[in-house]
């Protein structure tokens, strides 16, 4: 938002002094107690109007460097921006490659793992095979028993 006092309407009015302010101006009397023709009330409100010029100028200059280091600000932001812009799709392709390495050694890992229950799997089928066979055995020779033991008619 920049602002501006151009606008503003120009005074040439004075407005009044404190106490001490007015201590501080010279004043010149003449010897018959009045004041002297130097420093009459034409130059007070010239003074006066002066020194609210100086004011007024010197606000608008400070009005002025603000909308300037506003601008410049922008500037800077619009800066970073852009180069934020352009740093988020590099980091995001980082991010991604970093995943997919993580994703690699994972699957490494599982395929290890895989592997190794497979064996065992394997070895498993194998002893279940051979219980199954040795329970057939068993299974045959406990009917032979039994056949043997039984008493003939």
């Amino acid at each position: 938002m920049d602002f501006s006092f151009d606008e503003l309407p120009s005074t040439s009015q004075s407005t009044p002094k404190s106490r001490h302010e007015a201590s501080e101006m010279p004043e010149d009397h003449d010897s018959s107690g009045g004041m002297s023709s130097s420093m009459g009330m034409t130059d007070i409100q010239e003074n006066t109007c002066s020194s609210i010029d100086d004011i007024r100028r010197r606000v608008q200059d400070l009005v002025e460097e603000i909308n300037n280091n506003r601008t410049s600000d922008q500037k800077v932001m619009d800066g970073f921006e852009e180069k934020l812009m352009k740093k988020v799709p590099e980091m995001c392709q980082q991010m991604k490659e970093l995943m997919y390495s993580v994703y690699e050694e994972n699957s490494n890992k599982m395929e290890g793992k895989l592997q190794e229950l497979f064996e065992v799997l394997e070895r498993c089928t194998k002893l279940n095979m051979e219980l199954v066979e040795a329970n057939q055995a068993l299974s045959g020779l406990r009917e032979a028993l039994a056949i043997s033991q039984t008493p003939e008619p």
